[in-house]
């Protein structure tokens, strides 16, 4: 029988090794969100433009979103115990659910009733402080800073993202990820900077037309965007947190594994099912002939497990059911010699 032994690091070494990217760009998102934070405050002190108290709260949202992201990843690496013996991986994906939550009600939520509440004392005739404010320019100096360290946030997001990326679009990187950290963070980066280009536009608008309106309008189209986001988010941890097994590629490459290994004949039924970003259960009924040994057959599933290991590391746990493979039970065979 042809042996195909693989090395197999610790379950906690691969995730720590997995997750370095994910880390590395919720902490590089975590520390530009808090800077811009408390600028953007101080700018919606000076000048009262809600466009800058939407992108304050945004900012803390997001900083908060940060810390659930960073708390979750830790849980995860908890051990497996009697009660569950998967561990802890899918906890980050309850973390990531919780985020879409916050980014919904306190960043968009937020945004849209600050619009609404702003356009009624607009029509009702209240002075606007930031077209009578002498600090009228410090929101476009805010803003402007914001972008510029805001993108580089969305750039480690992006290189982070790009070794693990592979062919896929960024669409389908975003779909298809099973570590919820860098689809999370790329989709706060991206909603940031196009929230601050909106906010930017609204207050320079509002300045130059000296109609507060175009404030309004900035504030409402951030708590849009934020919504949009947030239910992105929601449907996609939904669908990881409900269960998501390894996509065609990977599956294939397991079945084929196993119909390769010696002493197997075919794959009579499979399921797989991630129980963490990074740890892939597999489940099978495979086809042996009724003239093995039980040794045989017990060297028939050492060898398959080996090969799916070789074929796709990060299938985990492995639990392979060795059946009389009745599509061939009826032709004659030659005994184990």
């Amino acid at each position: 029988m042809e042996a195909h032994p693989a090395p197999i690091t610790g379950l906690g070494e691969r995730r720590d090794m997995a997750t370095e990217g994910g880390t590395k760009a919720v902490m590089a998102a975590l520390l530009a969100n808090l800077g811009i934070a408390v600028t953007k405050f101080v700018a919606w002190a000076l000048t009262g433009a809600s466009s800058m108290l939407a992108e304050a709260i945004h900012s803390v949202a997001d900083s908060g979103n940060q810390v659930l992201l960073l708390v979750g990843g830790r849980r995860a690496r908890q051990k497996a115990t009697p009660e569950h013996p998967f561990g802890y991986g899918r906890v980050r994906y309850v973390f990531a659910f919780i985020v879409s939550i916050v980014l919904f009600s306190v960043g968009g939520l937020f945004a849209l009733y600050e619009a609404f509440h702003k356009y009624e004392e607009i029509r009702d005739g209240h002075p606007n402080e930031l077209l009578e404010s002498s600090w009228w320019w410090i929101p476009i100096v805010v803003l402007t800073a914001a972008i510029v360290m805001e993108s580089f946030s969305f750039r480690t997001a992006i290189r982070e993202s790009d070794k693990v990326r592979g062919r896929r679009s960024w669409v389908q990187f975003v779909r298809r990820a099973k570590s919820p950290e860098l689809p999370v963070i790329l989709l706060e980066d991206l909603g940031a900077l196009v929230g601050l280009v909106l906010a930017l536009a609204g207050v320079s608008l509002s300045l130059v037309t000296e109609n507060a309106y175009w404030d309004v309008a900035g504030t409402a189209s951030i708590g849009v965007l934020l919504v949009v986001i947030a239910v992105i988010l929601a449907i996609e941890m939904s669908s990881l947190l409900i269960g998501e097994g390894a996509v065609q590629e990977k599956a294939d490459a397991i079945a084929r594994a196993i119909a390769e290994s010696d002493g197997v004949s075919r794959v009579i039924h499979m399921r797989t099912l991630y129980t963490g970003p990074e740890e892939l259960l597999v489940a099978a009924k495979i086809g042996v002939s009724s003239t093995h040994t039980g040794d045989r057959i017990a060297a028939a599933i050492d060898d398959a497990e080996a090969r799916i290991r070789v074929a796709v590391p990060e299938a985990v746990h492995i639990y392979l059911e060795p059946d009389l493979d009745r599509a061939t039970a009826g032709r004659q065979a030659q005994p184990d010699r």
